[in-house]
């Protein structure tokens, strides 16, 4: 699915502050590399339903046999095999007997203590890569599981490595078959071993994954064979929210534009972002924050939310939106699946100009049946004149005005909201006080 760096931005998937980002709320991997295959997987969003279906099933398996996942590989033990190829020994031997160990211990002893610690780990590490392949390789995996485990299975398979498998844990070992295990490690199999730990990185990115949907209580998405555009969701709210309402949602190739209205702070901005990042995370295989969603492969994601302004260019906020919809247009008149997401239009125009823009805007996009469009607007007025398009839904957020004092439930409502609350606001937040006192 196609999207770019302004749209990731608009809904969060990443942050200059990472904590508030969906990348963060979703990263539970072990290791600093396991959370860049993360990202990386978060950047290059899935093409097909096959590739989709195929990390789906991937999480579940992961998720169905978490108990065995080798804990004893973490970020710590992957930095100290790291270090151990860095660092400078005096030469080991490489058959060493009983008697040349002791040997090396006695006469190289801050050597041999550095080369047992780190041993130690990178015994850990193959430990683990090995129970991985048994555990996971034991039944039919997903495509994508299998071709890496197969790799990693290629790895492992040295003479020199069946130690590991025979032993329980490294004090196991001799100091004879430690220091030739070590010698093994350092002068024979330092590029497979940095293979083995990208490819673990990957599957740790898979764990994070997993862990996420279970930790977050996701569900997986059902992706439906189809030509039209379809989105389907149940019970679907803001991931990054505490405590978030949910929405119920449907659009279709027939109904395939929501006209959405309502006072600053109802809930628009929320809405529009839910949606943007749960058509996201399907599209990388994750588990999304609803009770149930259906929908189509979308062949691209895009947002108009925080347009700003750029006074080195000279660029007014005007333009930028008209420039971001200029390209918006030119991206998604091809005939595929897109899915825009569009809040407060033209906000950096007067009124009428804005009325007169979006509204030829709006009569632009729902030609376009292809794909699906959420936007919202503050500008109720032009609501009526598009009544007359049968594919666009009308929906508001509701603002509850009583004695002057506002609440929001943040329930998504069928029609077209007029609230004007910008006055009631100043007022509630004694900004009319403050000025009566100058």
């Amino acid at each position: 699915m196609e999207t770019d760096k302004t749209t990731l931005n608009d809904l969060s998937v990443f942050y200059h502050e990472e904590e508030f980002s969906i990348f963060s709320k979703i990263n539970f991997t072990r290791t600093v590399g396991g959370r860049e295959k993360l990202r990386i997987n978060f950047v290059e969003s899935l093409k097909d339903i096959p590739a989709i279906i195929n990390v789906q099933n991937t999480l579940k398996l992961i998720l169905q046999k978490k108990e065995e996942w080798p804990l004893s590989i973490s970020n710590g033990s992957i930095m100290v095999i790291y270090k151990f190829y860095e660092s400078i020994f005096d030469v080991m031997p490489a058959r060493p007997t009983a008697y040349s160990a002791y040997m090396y211990k006695l006469l190289h002893a801050p050597d041999y203590s550095l080369a047992k610690y780190s041993a130690g780990h990178a015994f850990d590490f193959i430990k683990g890569i090995q129970k991985l392949i048994t555990v996971f390789l034991e039944d039919d995996p997903p495509e994508n599981l299998k071709r890496v485990l197969q790799k990693a299975g290629v790895l492992v398979e040295k003479n020199q490595l069946k130690i590991v498998s025979a032993k329980e844990k490294f004090s196991d070992l001799s100091n004879a078959e430690m220091l030739g295990l070590t010698h093994f490690f350092r002068y024979h199999f330092k590029q497979n071993m940095e293979e083995l730990i990208e490819i673990y990185f990957q599957l740790d990115a898979w764990y994070g994954m997993a862990m996420a949907v279970v930790k977050l209580n996701l569900v997986f998405p059902t992706f439906i064979e189809s030509g039209e555009p379809e989105l389907k969701i149940k019970k679907l709210y803001h991931l990054l929210l505490d405590n978030p309402v949910s929405y119920n949602l449907e659009l279709n190739q027939h109904s395939n534009f929501i006209f959405l209205t309502g006072a600053n702070m109802a809930g628009k901005s929320t809405f529009i972002k839910a949606v943007g990042g749960a058509v996201f995370l399907a599209h990388i295989g994750m588990g999304v924050p609803a009770e149930a969603m259906e929908l189509s492969l979308f062949d691209g994601l895009l947002s108009n939310i925080n347009v700003v302004d750029n006074v080195a260019k000279g660029e007014s906020y005007f333009y930028n939106e008209v420039q971001r919809i200029k390209k918006t247009i030119l991206r998604i008149n091809d005939g595929r699946k897109w899915l825009i997401l569009i809040d407060e239009l033209f906000k950096g125009t007067n009124v009428q100009d804005a009325m007169k823009c979006s509204t030829v805007v709006i009569e632009g996009l729902i030609k376009i049946r292809s794909s699906l469009f959420i936007l919202s607007t503050h500008l109720y007025e032009i609501g009526e004149a598009l009544k007359n398009y049968p594919n666009i839904n009308f929906k508001y957020f509701e603002t509850i005005v009583e004695d002057d004092k506002l609440s929001f439930n943040y329930n998504l409502k069928e029609g077209i909201s007029n609230d004007r609350l910008g006055y009631l606001i100043l007022k509630r937040e004694k900004v009319i006080e403050l000025l009566e006192k100058l």
